[in-house]
């Protein structure tokens, strides 16, 4: 017994590509309509699924508090910690564009740039901490701050213009990054990215619970956090989670960094229904 299951969590990094895949091109039996979204999604349901039976053992069938604390205690487990130098060529693999192997995604643009163009030109990108860095003052240090989890690719001028701003609704648009809004305290990012933002925030919450020299980190249903360790908006983060579910570059992302670089996984890319199992 012990055999099969060992064998069997080392064919899955084997599969991932097969179940991306199945979730952006369609299968010649089913080229379009709901018949083929329905294959899709039970090819990746399918694939997710099977880490409930091994990663997510000791999670399965929990709820509230408890949920929190076997979630915590299983992407804490033997994991691998960057630099932050080294963070710089772990974001080229994970948000490496699908079309052009040779640029990134930047998250809150949505624009591809080229890998090489990284520093802090104005037309540069740069290491965007989505928890930001100053709520806990965690700064770059290895943990927190270079959990790549939660550090995307941004534009360094829309990077400065959230600064360490709290997430919400509304504010005026971003020239520079059409779709996404900010005001004195907060920050609205683009339709696209609402669900990857607030399942990055929640990570981070899981994550870090003050047991390794770093600040307890909490989200609550304020803004204007300051260097306080938590960030919100809780009540709209949840919103954005049911409204934006995990697309294909989400998962994997997800994947890439469990594979590759950290060795854990978002629980809440794999299942945002944990999201309201938690916070309720």
């Amino acid at each position: 017994m012990r055999h099969s299951r060992v064998a069997r969590w080392k064919l899955l990094p084997l599969l991932t590509g097969v179940a991306l895949a199945a979730l952006v091109a369609p299968s010649p039996a089913t080229a379009a309509g709901p018949a083929r979204d329905a294959d899709q999604f039970a090819q990746a349901k399918a694939f997710f699924g099977a880490y409930d039976d091994t990663y997510y053992k000791g999670a399965i069938g929990k709820t509230g508090e408890p949920l929190k604390a076997a979630l915590h205690q299983i992407i804490s487990r033997n994991t691998t910690k960057l630099s932050y130098s080294q963070v710089w060529d772990a974001l080229k693999a994970t948000d490496q564009d699908p079309a052009k192997s040779a640029n990134v995604i930047l998250l809150y643009s949505g624009r591809s740039q080229s890998k090489n163009s990284n520093g802090g030109g104005a037309n540069q990108w740069n290491r965007e901490h989505v928890w930001a860095k100053s709520h806990g003052n965690f700064g770059t240090a290895t943990g927190p701050g270079t959990d790549i989890h939660h550090l995307r690719p941004t534009n360094v001028s829309v990077n400065s213009i959230r600064g360490n701003k709290d997430f919400d609704l509304g504010g005026s648009e971003l020239g520079e990054a059409p779709g996404n809004r900010t005001d004195k305290d907060s920050f609205e990012p683009r339709d696209q990215v609402k669900g990857d933002v607030a399942r990055m925030i929640l990570y981070m919450a899981v994550r870090y619970e003050g047991g390794d020299g770093f600040a307890d980190l909490e989200v609550n249903d304020k803004v204007g956090n300051g260097s306080n360790p938590f960030l919100g908006r809780l009540s709209v983060l949840k919103k954005w989670n049911a409204q934006d579910a995990p697309d294909a570059f989400e998962k994997k992302r997800n994947q890439t960094i469990f594979d590759t670089y950290q060795h854990n996984r978002n629980p809440f890319i794999d299942h945002p229904e944990w999201v309201g199992k938690i916070w309720k």
